[in-house]
Order: structure tokens, then C-alpha cells, then sequence
């Protein structure tokens, strides 16, 4: 098994900026990412909808041999890990919101959290926001609107600028000095949100921290792979390929992006 690739899915192509950290942490590991971009965004649906999403995808990289699963998706995280851990044997990797260590370095005690609506509303959200922000104002938005940017390639748009600026100004203004990026789409963003926010803020996110839960689990399960030749990096999207091919296409290493049914 220690061959078999680490497979990784999200509600679109925003997930791949944790491939690209785990690419780095473990470069001798193959990967197959999944990007359900035709269902994407998953924080505008129901549970139900998103844990069946999960399942799909989950069963999908199962078929392809893969080790281990990362849902690379604050949403699925935390509305259907739970049911994914219970129904399938290999491990899983999820994704939430960093509200931990913003919590523990915030001097202003406020910390902003931009979100999808499906990962705010989440038990698991909430679990975690009273387990480590109890003593402290966690300032939610809902990002409405940029997923579906990003996925149209808008990036660098005024739509994008106006929406960025619309979220993380009334936050700027409630003091906060630390903002979790809480979906795996919004690191692309970064570049944009730097512009908005006071040099005294700093941007969280889950990137580096999910690679290192997978090479721990990876290391564990006497799952890493061995080989001293870098890894394979599949890409597979349910939607325009050009979409995905162009959020990598700075990327340094030899991918394989296709289009596929599921």
C-alpha cells in the first residue's frame, strides 16, 4: 500500500492549495486530487447534500487505490468526516477553520473568521469555536459569492475586490488582528486580502498544518512511500479543465490534469 497514492477531494479547485503543501512536505508521494467543481460551492448545501458529495468523491479516489483521503474542504470537514471515519477503513485527513492558534496569539482578544455559510453553521464549528474562543470574540463572515469566483477564474477581478472588501472591512473596524481563512479556496486570495488588511493583522490558514497531520498519519500507519523519485500528481475535474490548468500552471512539477465523470 505504501505505493498507492494519497487522494484528496474538494468542492472545486481551491483544495489544491493543500495538495501543493503536501506536495512539498512529502514529494516522493503520489496524489490524485478530485475537484467537484460541477457541485461546487458545497457551503450553500444542505448536510445531506454534503455528506452524499462526500461519499461520492470519497468512493471515487477508493477506486483509483488510494491509501488515504484528504478532505481538502472546510465544509465536507466538518459536516461529513464523521460519517466517512465510520464507513471506510483507510484514514482520513479533514480540514477546519485555525481558530485555535489565532485564538491563543490574538492581543485584541478579536479574531475574524471568513467562512463558507456550510462551515459556520456546523457543529463541529461550533465545537471547536467554544473549545479554544471562549474568552474571546470570534467575528464570523460568510464569504458569499467567492468560491464562485475563484472557480470562474475571477481572481483578480473587481467583483473579487469589492466582495473582499465588503467581508474583511467591518472586521478591520471590530479590531480584530488576526483573520482564519476557513475554506480551502481562500488562500488564492491572500495576494488581494493583503491589500485590504492593516500590516498589524495576520491571515491564518490550514495549509502547512494538514500536511503535517498527513505525514504523521502517513508515518503511523507505515503508509509513506519509500521510493526516492518524486511523485505522480493527477488532477481530475468534473467541470473546465482550463479552470484547473491554470491555478497551477506556476506550479514547478509535471501534472496530469483530465477531465472526468463522477
Amino acid at each position: 500500500m505504501q505505493h498507492q497514492a494519497i487522494g484528496i477531494f474538494d468542492s472545486g479547485i481551491g483544495g489544491t492549495s493543500i495538495w501543493k503543501e503536501i506536495s512539498i512536505a512529502l514529494p516522493h508521494e503520489n496524489t490524485i486530487y478530485l475537484a467537484d467543481s460541477k457541485n461546487a460551492p458545497y457551503g450553500k448545501r444542505s448536510k445531506d447534500e454534503i455528506i452524499a458529495l462526500s461519499i461520492k468523491n470519497t468512493e471515487k479516489l477508493l477506486e483509483l487505490n488510494c491509501k488515504l483521503v484528504v478532505v481538502a474542504c472546510n465544509t465536507a470537514t466538518t459536516n461529513a468526516i464523521k460519517v466517512l471515519r465510520s464507513s471506510y477503513d483507510v484514514p482520513f485527513i479533514g480540514i477546519e477553520p485555525a481558530i485555535k492558534p489565532a485564538a491563543i496569539q490574538t492581543k485584541t482578544k478579536k479574531v475574524g473568521v471568513l467562512a463558507t455559510k456550510g462551515t459556520l453553521s456546523s457543529e463541529l464549528f461550533a465545537k471547536t469555536s467554544d473549545l479554544h474562543a471562549n474568552n474571546i470574540e470570534v467575528i464570523e463572515v460568510v464569504g458569499t459569492g467567492l468560491v464562485e469566483c475563484i472557480e470562474e477564474g475571477k481572481i483578480d477581478s473587481q467583483e473579487m475586490h469589492a466582495l473582499l472588501t465588503s467581508y474583511i472591512t467591518p472586521m478591520i473596524k471590530k479590531d480584530i488582528d488576526y483573520l482564519v481563512l476557513g475554506c480551502t479556496h481562500y488562500p488564492y486570495l491572500i495576494p488581494n486580502i493583503k491589500k485590504i488588511l492593516p500590516d498589524h493583522v495576520t491571515l491564518i490558514d490550514s495549509g502547512e498544518a494538514v500536511a503535517r497531520q498527513t505525514k504523521a498519519v502517513l508515518t503511523t500507519n507505515n503508509l509513506l512511500n519509500k521510493n526516492s523519485e518524486t511523485g505522480t500528481y493527477t488532477f481530475y475535474t468534473n467541470n473546465e479543465v482550463e479552470v484547473l490548468k491554470n491555478i497551477l500552471k506556476n506550479n514547478s512539477t509535471s501534472l496530469h490534469i483530465h477531465y472526468l465523470a463522477f
